[in-house]
């Protein structure tokens, strides 16, 4: 008798560690899923974080088209850290505001190039055409112009050049916000033409305008 409980003592010993080792595997591998499904959160944080990278279009000394400011010079690329990203950016130089931008890698799509020679005569065709003035409250008028003045596209700004073209430059023919628009878009378009056609862009838009023989009898 004395041998049968030293012989079941024995097994419960053999299964209290048995039961003592799976239940410390159980619990490391849950510790070990835990720290692997931490290590993979912490993954997709940097993933978040990196700066998206998108191939360079233009390059130093090019002329660009901004929307809202016009015509800029690139006149460098740089680097810069902001927190733990690294970001690359054009600087461009707005020469009638004196205005410095810069403009990220990732965010050149809101630039353009200067038109071309043959979209430039097209804006000057658009010069010489008949005006279209619609019809309705000035306050609605002079914000479907700021808006086309803003977009950057170069037919909008000939058309509210043309619109707003009063043949003259005396101050009384226009109202002070309808000059203020007209000067706007004026220089806007007057600035990309001088890209291409150089001293001669402010003639040619003049001629298209025909304010040359007004202008002179004043």
């Amino acid at each position: 008798m004395a041998k049968k409980k030293k012989i079941k003592k024995i097994k419960k010993k053999i299964k209290k560690k048995k039961d003592t080792k799976i239940t410390s595997e159980q619990s490391s591998k849950q510790n070990f899923y835990k720290t692997k499904s931490y290590k993979s959160n912490e993954i997709k944080i940097k993933k978040i974080i990196k700066q998206p990278t998108e191939k360079r279009i233009y390059n130093v000394k090019d002329y660009v088209v901004y929307p809202k400011h016009g015509v800029g010079k690139i006149v460098s690329i740089e680097k810069a850290k902001i927190g733990n990203i690294d970001i690359n950016f054009y600087k461009v130089f707005i020469e009638k505001e004196k205005l410095t931008l810069s403009i990220p890698l990732n965010q050149q799509s809101n630039l353009r190039h200067v038109s071309s020679i043959n979209q430039i005569n097209k804006s000057i065709t658009i010069l010489k055409s008949k005006p279209k003035i619609k019809r309705t409250m000035w306050s609605r008028r002079a914000q479907e112009y700021e808006q086309k003045i803003n977009s950057g596209k170069l037919y909008d700004l000939a058309e509210v050049v043309r619109d707003l073209n009063k043949k003259t430059d005396v101050i009384a023919e226009q109202s002070y916000s309808e000059r203020q628009l007209f000067e706007k878009a004026y220089e806007r378009l007057k600035s990309e033409l001088e890209v291409v056609l150089g001293e001669k862009a402010k003639t040619k838009m003049d001629k298209a305008l025909n304010r040359v023989e007004e202008i002179a009898s004043v």
